[in-house]
């Protein structure tokens, strides 16, 4: 079997990354996997424009794994400054979640925010509603840090609402 290579994503990928994103995520493809959003939210989770200004953004970047031509799971890295970083659109194609290749993206995202940005901690906002991720997270050292962040009701960039309950919580994380 051909080894996972993590490198970074180019525009180049980004139609494989846009509908892995959405596969992880949204709609039947995604109840495949255990990090399904579909009874959250409907419509989009990215688009081509998004991912396109992620990766001209020198403070962002996109991890993608790879095993020969196929993208298996991808990770958006950022600077949020004072030490500070966050990953977000953690995405594995949902046959493929559960083997470990999410744990090894967020270890590589670590890493690649360590040395890049100079992060010293690490932020994440997830739904509360994901308790299953939640406790996932935790596993990895994340705790709640007790603040939350709005959903953005009202641009379908971000999805449909399914619930009028929707918001983040904030987890943290030093880095070693």
């Amino acid at each position: 079997m051909t080894e996972i290579v993590i490198r970074d994503a180019t525009t180049a990928d980004i139609p494989a990354l846009h509908q892995l994103i959405e596969s992880a995520y949204r709609g039947e493809a995604s109840r495949a996997g255990w990090t399904t959003e579909a009874d959250l939210l409907a419509g989009q989770r990215t688009d081509p424009e998004d991912l396109a200004s992620i990766l001209a953004d020198p403070a962002q970047a996109m991890l993608s794994a790879w095993r020969g031509g196929d993208l298996l799971g991808c990770i958006l890295i950022a600077d949020r400054g004072e030490g500070t970083g966050y990953f977000g659109m953690l995405s594995v194609s949902p046959t493929l979640q559960g083997g470990g290749l999410g744990r090894r993206l967020v270890e590589t995202a670590h890493a690649a925010l360590r040395d890049r940005f100079g992060a010293r901690q690490v932020r994440i906002s997830v739904f509360p509603q994901r308790e299953t991720l939640i406790a996932w997270y935790r596993r990895l050292g994340y705790e709640p840090t007790g603040d939350t962040l709005p959903f953005p009701y009202g641009d379908p960039r971000f999805g449909l609402p399914l619930r009028d309950d929707l918001h983040f919580i904030v987890m943290e994380r030093p880095l070693a």
